[in-house]
């Protein structure tokens, strides 16, 4: 019996041993590997302190990875995961002449990131735009989803079952045509793409993108404020102030009318201040918008009165405030002031009272009368005040020269018949002279007498 008892104890030692013996691979079951990543299978044996391993693929291809075992484990490292990689590995591990083999399916798939999206620029109210979304690299591209929505309002949707498959990754994309509203100003635009493979388990399945719309629009409502107001008193400080609705931001610039109808750039700025206004500030202020984006430019204008009593009130005279007897002088009065003031001519009598003459800015006298001269006076008044001019008018007299030619003859006439031809003739030089202003003797004719 002594002998027999150590035997049975051999016996069950190994039969101890090798139900100890067994393999396991992590990750268990079937995995999916992206490409491009780097994966790991790990195939360790319990009950054996030196085991050997090997690894192979379905149909003996090629591994597409390294190996290295230490201990009880090996690992077969896939860096980086191709399309190789998707196949069935079994690793085998030997123990004491005892052989264990356990396999694993990988799957290989690419969706390494989430959806780009990319808007024509410029978005511009009203012009026709696109948005496009993009799923980079992504395989096997015929399972992917993808849809794009508005604020949670899908707008479209795509799949790509009815492509081919093809052993590559690929960018799949899709586009939307359309035409912005200012209702789509701030709205968030979101694309999402999905690949739903339930035999595989990775994740994530399911990736999104959004980004908020930005619309430019040209300047709207483009409206000015005056400060104090539009008839303004001169003197005072005049500030015009332009808004307007715009994106991007317009940009203000300040405009004037001139009297020619030619314009002038006063300044690039959303205020226009102008201290100490003069009546030459009066006229239309033009405030341009501009919008740089969609090369839109929005115009509003105002006119602006700067208002004043009469000054630099001018009397001129022609020909001048010397005039003879008999002949014309016209006297014109000139004075500045808004509103244009009112002219009115006035001369001071003798008896110190004024008589009133016209309301006419020019004032003329024909046939000028001795009684004519004296102190005119022109003044010119609006509501802000009056301001006068006066101007002395001297009237020079006609002298009056005696005739003594016709008496002369009278007598002479009595005297003899022979004197009336010279008589005749000194009539006639005695007419010359008064119309020549000259008269000399030499010049006479002589008489046939």
């Amino acid at each position: 019996m002594g002998r027999i008892i150590p035997s049975v104890t051999v016996l069950l030692l190994v039969f101890v041993t090798s139900k100890a013996f067994e393999i396991e691979i992590t990750p268990e079951n079937n995995v999916a590997a992206q490409i491009g990543d780097k994966f790991e299978l790990t195939c360790c044996t319990i009950g054996c302190e030196s085991p050997s391993f090997s690894w192979r693929s379905q149909l003996d291809k090629p591994l597409d990875g390294s190996v290295n075992s230490k201990s009880n484990c090996s690992i077969l490292t896939m860096d980086p995961v191709g399309f190789g990689n998707d196949n069935e590995y079994l690793c085998s591990a030997f123990c004491d002449n005892v052989k264990k083999e356990k396999s694993i399916k990988v799957d290989v798939y690419s969706f390494p990131s989430d959806p780009v999206i990319e808007i024509s620029t410029p978005l511009n109210v009203g012009e026709n735009a696109s948005i496009t979304c993009m799923v980079p690299k992504v395989y096997p591209s015929e399972r992917l989803k993808m849809q794009l929505e508005k604020d949670g309002f899908v707008l479209k949707t795509k799949e790509f079952f009815e492509e081919e498959s093809t052993e590559t990754t690929e960018t799949k994309s899709l586009t939307l045509t359309f035409i912005p509203t200012f209702e789509d100003i701030g709205k968030a635009i979101t694309c999402v793409a999905e690949l739903p493979i339930d035999e595989m388990e990775f994740e994530p399945k399911k990736r999104q993108t959004s980004q908020r719309l930005s619309v430019n629009f040209g300047p709207q409502n483009t409206n000015i404020t005056v400060s104090p107001s539009n008839t303004i008193m001169q003197g005072e400080t005049l500030m015009l102030t332009c808004s307007t609705t715009s994106n991007p931001p317009a940009r203000i610039v300040w405009r004037k009318e001139l009297e020619d109808s030619s314009i002038q750039h006063i300044t690039d700025n959303d205020t226009l201040i102008i201290p100490h206004v003069q009546i030459s500030d009066s006229g239309m202020f033009v405030c341009e918008a501009i919008n740089d984006a969609t090369n839109k430019t929005e115009r509003t204008t105002v006119v602006i009165s700067v208002q004043d009593g009469p000054r630099n009130t001018t009397v001129s005279v022609t020909p001048s405030t010397t005039v003879k007897e008999g002949g014309a002088v016209t006297m014109t009065c000139t004075s500045s002031g808004n509103p244009a003031p009112k002219i009115s001519w006035t001369k001071h009598l003798t008896s110190g009272v004024s008589q009133f003459l016209s309301e006419d800015a020019t004032f003329t006298i024909n046939n000028v009368k001795a009684e004519d001269l004296g102190l005119y006076q022109c003044e010119g008044v609006n509501q802000f005040g009056r301001e006068k001019k006066t101007v002395h008018l001297i009237v020079q007299e006609m002298v009056k020269e005696k005739d003594y030619v016709i008496p002369v003859i009278v007598v002479l006439s009595f005297l003899s018949p022979m004197a009336i031809p010279a008589l005749a003739i000194l009539v006639y030089m005695s007419r010359k002279t008064k119309i020549n202003r000259s008269y000399s003797p030499v010049n006479a004719p002589k008489s046939n007498v």
